[in-house]
């Protein structure tokens, strides 16, 4: 299998599958027929032990988190050795993790069990939440560079041996790459093998005192392995590959987090590309909340469409003031995302003695570029009630902002960035009906040359302006009718959360703390809807 057929190399790899991953049903735990671990050294590689159907199983796994394990999907299959795919949820059985115990024999580290699977499609690969987060073990990085061929990689696991059937301890063997593929990559060892109880066991770089998984065991030859026929010389094996796939496991690994928090103490949202990403790219938009205690967090949005998982981190921008210390977030009245150009977003705020602020950039190192719009004490701006920025010209580089005020008008202020708030048209005049708007939302959600403008009313109903522009709105559709259950909503936004193009997604946050993703809403209304907290 030398780099001159990487074609049939490759068929090689592939027809291996079949010989390791039927195995698993037929031993309780195997590893990497290499050199014992140092005491320490990879503290990260964990021992499974998983029961289904009525059979027990042994795989390794690799720490990214404290209280999550990488491993291979095939493990918790119904028939590996045919299929890796799985459902998302709880394990099919009981499924235990052992973390930071190299010598099974001891009693160090932590055991405990796995409370959740999520699947990566299309890849022999799981994330396995732990049901309790383990300390004192250093969770592994993820590689960032890709495999190449001819990289020297080290392979660690709790599997069979040349003369072990149950090992107690860590193995772990050097590993050359053959092979790259798109998901995969064919390895082999030169005098070590992967094993029985290898599978899901991490594949690392090694470079500069720094150590990465790139990959996770899949299949193997077993050449040399205890149990395997003499015959069997064969040392490659195929392992999935994770060096690109970092963006999803900090998303994975991010969810319990969010939903960790404590959403009915959220009082403002705006969103916007703030750490990244643009139309048409693959990292979507992020959203700025303000809490009740003056703290205003940064939510990143991830790069996978998942409209259950819009966001993969999140940055503190402003702490909560600790009395008597005090914070100028105490003071916000209304918030808004808004392009100024130059390719990042910021946000307008208005605070409660009437000034308006622009931030001209906000990332998640805080606030940049300050800009007053309008002076404190004035007498116009504390008559605002709601705003919105949102692109309602031809102008695409720079957003516009539409306004409600206390007497029911709507106002039009063209590109914030360079006229400011000083050139104002009426789009409604004074009136008694646009005062019981609670919720203004600027969004692309129907296709026209100008974004469209999302109402939510006081009587609960919901109503989208398609191509609001400084000529006016132009017609309305219902979304929601009055006294709907939309009467909860507390905090709305809208933005491309799930996927960067149109038709956009609508966010909300309900009196009862829960928040709910409409994504995909358009012309004819809000379809699908998920709530983001479990």
């Amino acid at each position: 299998m030398s780099g001159i057929r990487p074609r049939r190399a490759w068929m090689t790899f592939t027809m291996a599958a079949t010989v390791a991953s039927s195995a698993l049903l037929t031993g309780s735990a195997h590893a990497v027929s290499g050199e014992v671990a140092k005491d320490g050294t990879y503290a990260f590689t964990v021992k499974l032990d998983i029961e289904r159907d009525g059979g027990k199983r042994g795989c390794s796994g690799a720490l990214v988190d404290k209280q999550w394990v990488l491993t291979a999907a095939r493990c918790f299959a119904a028939n590996p050795g045919k299929d890796f795919r799985i459902d998302e949820g709880a394990p099919k059985g009981k499924a235990t993790a052992t973390i930071g115990r190299p010598d099974l024999s001891g009693t160090g580290g932590s055991v405990t069990d796995i409370a959740e699977l999520v699947p990566y499609a299309g890849r022999d690969l799981v994330m396995a939440r732990l049901a309790k987060p383990v300390s004192g073990v250093t969770p592994v990085a993820i590689g960032t560079n890709p495999v190449a061929t001819g990289e020297q990689l080290t392979v660690a696991g709790f599997g069979r041996t040349k003369t072990e059937w149950v090992p107690n301890t860590l193995h772990t063997a050097a590993f050359t790459v053959d092979a790259v593929q798109n998901t995969s990559i064919g390895i082999t060892g030169k005098d070590a093998a992967v094993c029985k109880g290898d599978t899901g066991g991490p594949a690392l770089r090694e470079s500069g005192g720094r150590v990465e998984l790139v990959a996770v065991n899949s299949t193997s030859w077993q050449g040399g392995c205890l149990g395997t026929d003499p015959a069997e010389t064969r040392t490659g094996a195929v392992d999935t590959r994770v060096d690109d796939l970092g963006a999803w496991v900090q998303q994975v690994r991010y969810r319990p987090v969010f939903a960790a928090a404590p959403w009915a103490k959220a009082t403002h949202i705006a969103s916007g590309y703030f750490t990244g990403g643009s139309a048409g790219g693959t990292r979507h938009m992020d959203m700025i909340v303000r809490w009740n205690d003056a703290e205003v967090t940064l939510y990143q949005g991830s790069e996978d469409k998942d409209p259950r998982h819009p966001f993969s981190a999140e940055y503190q921008l402003a702490e909560a003031p600790k009395p008597p210390k005090t914070s100028i977030w105490q003071h916000v009245e209304q918030i808004t995302g808004a392009s100024f150009g130059g390719g990042t977003d910021g946000l307008v705020v208005r605070w409660d003695d009437g000034e308006l602020t622009q931030y001209t950039h906000v990332d998640k190192n805080g606030f940049h570029g300050e800009k007053q719009l309008a002076k404190a004490k004035n007498t116009v701006w504390p008559h605002a009630t709601q705003l919105t920025a949102g692109r309602y010209t031809a102008n695409a580089q720079r957003d516009d902002m539409i306004v409600t005020w206390d007497d029911g008008r709507v106002t039009f202020y063209n590109d914030l960035d360079t006229n400011g708030v000083r050139t104002e048209k009426t789009l409604v005049k004074k009136n008694t009906t646009w005062a019981q708007a609670t919720q203004i939302s600027a969004g692309e959600f129907t296709g026209k040359k100008t974004a469209d403008l999302f109402v939510h009313w006081s009587d609960g109903e919901v109503t989208l302006y398609p191509g609001v522009d400084a000529a006016g709105t132009h017609g309305e559709t219902q979304i929601r009718p009055r006294k709907s259950y939309w009467a909860h909503a507390t905090v709305v936004t809208a933005g491309a959360f799930v996927a960067n193009d149109r038709p956009n997604d609508v966010l909300v946050r309900w009196d009862t703390g829960a928040v709910t993703l409409f994504p995909d809403a358009d012309a004819a209304g809000l379809h699908s809807e998920f709530n983001l907290l479990h």
